[in-house]
């Protein structure tokens, strides 16, 4: 009989104020000499830009830290592959000491990036021969404007399956496509031992067992770690799994535990804060309404469209007068999101309107997670070039009485495609994801060209 001990994490989302002690359980962990060997894996989302020392490193000190826990492979998110530039993404495991098992992304040429194996086989000291299987969420509007062709599961799947056929032992999945797909995943491919997934920050303290397939998920921003047994036969045979979770907060807190996290953040915000953007007039000055105004102008220049909108909610604080830096920016607007642009018939862009202001006070205060957000409410929404008159229901563009008929043009963000509060922009819309700026570095961009720092 050989057993176990698989580790794992997922979602970690640069919560760094987990870090230490999440560390020091692996390392202790990986020390178990009650078990045959010890596995460490993640289910991919390690890096989140809005953490200022990930945003200023594009995600090496992610790395570095990662490269600390003794990871045996890890997969990607979202986070990693749609957030970063294409370019970021082709040297972010430059220095990575673990493989990063990815089985559905490719290069435009369909070749492999070179980051990354689509599948990896690993044998235990006891000679079972474990398959590790990376899979990341299928997000084609947002990986093929940034460079990268994204495969479904099913296709993945029945591709790479027979190619290892008789290699294995043990199939072990490493995916961040959410609980969902596990389930379909698990469903479907009935051969999988171990699903080790990411995504949805679905807790699952104890797994969940579909078609004998065991799934686990360890929440979100290392809150928990996750503490899987596996009992194999002498003929390699799984016969048991056991999947629970480790409380990040039952874990021990050290002297300097607070200092270290502190010094992340300290560090990054150093860094971000030596590179100035631009330099505002007076009429900045924490105003909300120029803040906003100046942005849509922002993204509607970038989008190259007359009309655009935005929501409060986005703003964690307005900007102000003087020197604006990179590190302002990402203060102000820490959310991952890119901006849209949606062509829209008049009819439709008319009933957009009529989606937000039926939804306006709803949103004014609601609690809005994932999509990117990471603020604490959703706000007001802002037009830029419409006008609505709640008495006569008529939208206004430019000034002029909506056309029903005439194509209109409007930058907006991803996020407003995804939330399900506007569904003609994402039932009608014909949207053109545009990559690979952020909203803070498009409006960077913009207001460095407005409001240039003289540099003499």
């Amino acid at each position: 009989m050989e057993k176990l001990r698989i580790l794992h994490t997922n979602d970690l989302h640069s919560h760094f104020e987990h870090f230490p002690k999440i560390g020091r359980y692996l390392h202790e962990a990986q020390k178990d000499q009650s078990v045959d060997q010890v596995f460490t894996f993640d289910a991919g989302d390690f890096m989140d830009r809005s953490h200022p020392l990930t945003d200023a490193t594009y995600g090496q000190a992610n790395i570095k830290l990662m490269n600390s826990f003794h990871y045996d492979a890890i997969t990607i998110g979202n986070n990693e592959g749609i957030s970063n530039s294409h370019e970021v993404v082709e040297h972010l495991f430059d220095h990575a000491k673990f493989p990063v098992i990815l089985a559905n992304l490719r290069e435009e040429d369909e070749s492999m990036p070179h980051w990354a194996v689509q599948n990896k086989i690993i044998t235990t000291k006891k000679g079972t021969r474990i398959a590790l299987i990376g899979l990341t969420a299928a997000y084609p509007l947002s990986y093929e404007p940034n460079h990268w062709h994204v495969k479904m599961l099913k296709e993945t799947m029945d591709d790479v399956l027979p190619k290892i056929a008789g290699q294995y032992d043990v199939l072990i999945l490493l995916t961040h496509v959410g609980l969902n797909m596990d389930e379909f995943l698990a469903k479907n491919y009935p051969q999988i031992d171990l699903i080790v997934g990411g995504h949805t920050h679905d807790l699952l303290k104890h797994g969940k067992r579909v078609n004998g397939v065991w799934i686990t998920q360890t929440g979100k921003w290392g809150n928990y770690v996750g503490n899987t047994y596996v009992e194999i036969d002498d003929q390699h045979h799984v016969k048991k799994i056991t999947p629970h979770v480790e409380p990040t907060s039952l874990m021990k807190e050290h002297n300097g535990d607070i200092e270290t996290i502190l010094g992340y953040c300290e560090c990054g915000k150093e860094i971000l804060s030596r590179e100035q953007v631009a330099n505002l007039p007076e009429k900045y000055d924490d105003d909300y309404e120029a803040t906003i105004n100046v942005s849509m102008d922002a993204i509607a220049d970038f989008a190259k469209t007359d009309l655009a909108m935005l929501s409060t909610g986005l703003f964690l604080q307005p900007f102000k007068r003087g020197i604006l830096t990179k590190y302002d920016l990402q203060v102000a607007l820490p959310h991952s999101m890119h901006v849209v642009r949606s062509k829209l018939k008049g009819k439709d862009l008319w009933r957009l309107v009529m989606e937000i202001e039926k939804n306006r006070h709803y949103l004014d205060h609601f609690h809005l997670q994932g999509m990117s957000f990471r603020g604490k409410i959703f706000g007001q929404m802002h037009y830029r070039g419409i006008k609505f008159d709640p008495i006569s229901r008529i939208v206004y563009v430019k000034g002029k009485e909506i056309d029903p008929a005439k194509e209109y043009e409007i930058a907006v963000l991803d996020h407003y495609v995804l939330v399900p509060f506007f569904p003609t922009l994402a039932i009608v819309g014909d949207n053109k994801f545009l990559f690979p700026q952020f909203l803070r570095e498009v409006i960077g961009d913009y207001l460095a060209k407005k409001y240039p720092i003289n540099r003499k």
